[in-house]
């Protein structure tokens, strides 16, 4: 079972989808056809082409669809027709402005120069746009890893500092927590001391010299 692709789409599978379609226009199939064959030869589903075809990949192929429909048109007329392979060659070779291609079943395919001409000029505006793209991408990436380089050393900065404030946390708690047991220890030795105090035994003296105990 071809398992079923969840990334994006490359030039590659682009070109690939282009290619099959715009094949299957030139021989008259359906393009559920050629979406299912791409599916099978990249490992995509059929709506998954379907959906790529029409949104994107159409659009940069709209010359070349027109030749291929042009093709497909031409070789239906053929077909009706039916032509010996001779008449059919000889009425190519007297064209003027027209180049040949001789299939091996012997039907002869017409293009105009001006539709190869369009098709080279749309081909090379597609380069060209792929190459950009390409550039636009690197660009992107390239800076996606600056950004991701500066977040890093960021991240390593904010733990250097998360760590010191968590050594200085400790080390001022563990102050506090020695100057509540001084004050502890303080405020028992003044208890005991004015304890002290009052336990003592007073005297005075009086008129005669003599000591007496004050209660």
């Amino acid at each position: 079972m071809t398992a079923i692709r969840q990334d994006a789409w490359s030039e590659e599978d682009d070109l690939i989808l282009a290619d099959v379609t715009l094949r299957h226009i030139r021989e008259g199939s359906t393009q559920l056809s050629a979406f299912e064959e791409v599916g099978e030869k990249i490992g995509r589903t059929a709506a998954a082409c379907g959906f790529r075809w029409n949104s994107f990949v159409r659009k940069k192929y709209e010359a070349s669809i027109q030749i291929a429909k042009a093709q497909r048109q031409k070789r239906s007329q053929q077909k009706k027709q039916s032509p010996s392979f001779a008449s059919v060659a000889g009425s190519v070779s007297g064209s003027i402005g027209a180049e040949s291609a001789v299939r091996s079943d012997g039907i002869v395919e017409e293009i105009s120069i001006d539709a190869v001409i369009r098709f080279l000029r749309q081909w090379k505006g597609s380069y060209q746009e792929m190459v950009r793209h390409i550039r636009q991408l690197e660009k992107e990436l390239n800076d996606k890893q600056d950004e991701l380089e500066k977040i890093r050393g960021e991240n390593d900065v904010l733990k250097s500092q998360v760590n010191e404030v968590s050594t200085d946390y400790r080390v001022v708690n563990d102050d506090y927590k020695a100057l509540i047991q001084i004050m502890d220890r303080a405020r028992k030795l003044a208890f005991l001391a004015e304890e002290d105090e009052e336990a003592k035994t007073r005297f005075k003296m009086d008129e005669n010299g003599n000591l007496e105990r004050i209660e």
